[in-house]
């Protein structure tokens, strides 16, 4: 219990980085761009725009990552078996049963999203249901009340918007470069300045792709399967789960490099090794380490 307790409150503390470190680089590139223009609005701009997003990124987060998805929310009646699973396992687990939305999608994975377990949600696809018993869906899920338990959305999914807001940003900005920066002031100092600034904004892209990995740990995985190894005490149906959604063939459609942490298993699988922004966002161990270490638990 400890050790969740730790895990948690080191997750509070992530959260309030990113949101930290949005703020100042935001900020920063206001500040460099209002010396350029010789203009205090867009330093006011940068500011209200940085606290607005934090605002959204806490807030509706979950709603974004949900659309990106093309998450549908489901109800007893049409999905009772998966909804008596997830109500038994908010039950044993002492939390609040988070909603439940499902991805028509043929690949099996799952994912959950939200800001706390108040306001959690369960994501599945229709190829997990198709593919797994029900005990391999138990596990899935147990997997995924652990990462709502140890409160491991709050950080993923903030970091989620937070990043792809500041790459949108780094983009207009390098932009800008090219298409007004020369004609808004030919002074020299000026110009050198904003060719250095472009330089800055142009090295974003990695920078941002590494803070999502720093913030996102692989350690997360681990935990959330142990933890929901716990729950279920049946670590082989998890197992048996992982073995049969990495062995599928389907590439997750709505799979992309900003969401990928988000769920169960690596929705890249044969790709991951032809898109080099991919290997910046790799937060999930080896599926076979995964499994190897579920079957030598002792419940």
């Amino acid at each position: 219990m400890a050790s969740l307790y730790t895990h948690k409150a080191r997750n509070i503390r992530k959260t309030w980085l990113i949101f930290i470190l949005f703020l100042g680089v935001v900020i920063g590139i206001g500040f460099l761009f209002a010396q350029v223009y010789q203009s205090s609005a867009i330093l006011y701009f940068a500011i209200g725009f940085s606290l607005v997003m934090n605002i959204i990124a806490y807030w509706y987060s979950d709603k974004i990552v949900l659309r990106m998805a093309n998450a549908k929310p489901v109800t007893r009646e049409n999905a009772r078996e998966l909804y008596n699973i997830v109500e038994n396992l908010a039950i044993t687990a002492g939390l609040p049963t988070p909603k439940i939305y499902i991805v028509e999608d043929p690949a099996p994975n799952a994912f959950a999203t939200g800001r706390d377990p108040k306001h959690a949600v369960v994501a599945v696809t229709t190829g997990l249901l198709e593919r797994l018993d029900r005990s391999e869906l138990e596990g899935v899920l147990a997997h995924e009340f652990s990462h709502i338990g140890n409160r491991d959305m709050l950080v993923s999914t903030v970091a989620i918007i937070l990043v792809g807001f500041v790459s949108l940003l780094a983009d207009i900005f390098f932009r800008s470069l090219f298409w007004g920066g020369g004609r808004r002031n030919n002074n020299d100092k000026n110009g050198g300045l904003f060719l250095v600034i472009g330089i800055v904004l142009s090295a974003l892209a990695p920078f941002v792709a590494t803070l999502m990995h720093l913030a996102i740990s692989r350690r997360r995985e681990f935990l959330a399967d142990t933890s929901g190894a716990l729950l279920t005490r049946y670590p082989e149906a998890l197992a048996s789960a992982l073995e049969k959604i990495s062995s599928d063939q389907h590439q997750l459609k709505t799979a992309n490099n900003t969401t990928a942490h988000l769920w169960l298993s690596d929705p890249f699988k044969g790709k991951s090794k032809k898109f080099f922004l991919h290997s910046l966002f790799m937060t999930h161990p080896p599926v076979a380490e995964r499994i190897n270490i579920l079957r030598n638990m002792k419940t």
